[in-house]
């Protein structure tokens, strides 16, 4: 059994069901609708939508005839939250890098105007 995080990475690594993410962020879908950006046969699509949905990111309705997908963001924060210690630590580094730039910048331009 995965853990959710682990889940929600792997069904983000391929880039067709982050497309198909991309287009449920604009309201719900077919399976043809999710299906007709790509040259995929409708298997194949079913197969990207069961794992989106086994990771939680879309939940399927039954609306008569129709499935309609609907995109859960719920992972997508889960996962925001585990990167947020990440994105802090390289803020840090980025700002410790730009600082020593800064600094031999200066010393730089300070050489340049005793030459």
């Amino acid at each position: 059994m995965q853990d959710h995080l682990t889940q929600t990475f792997a069904a983000l690594a391929d880039p067709t069901r982050r497309a198909m993410l991309a287009r449920l962020a604009t309201g719900p879908a077919t399976v043809t609708e999710l299906a007709e950006p790509f040259a995929l046969a409708l298997p194949t699509v079913s197969r990207h939508l069961k794992v989106l949905e086994t990771a939680g990111l879309i939940t399927r309705e039954k609306s008569a005839q129709f499935r309609p997908c609907r995109l859960n963001a719920t992972p997508l924060e889960e996962a925001d939250t585990w990167l947020a210690t990440y994105r802090e630590f390289f803020s840090q580094r980025f700002d410790a890098l730009d600082a020593q730039l800064k600094t031999m910048m200066a010393a730089k331009a300070q050489e340049e105007d005793k030459s």
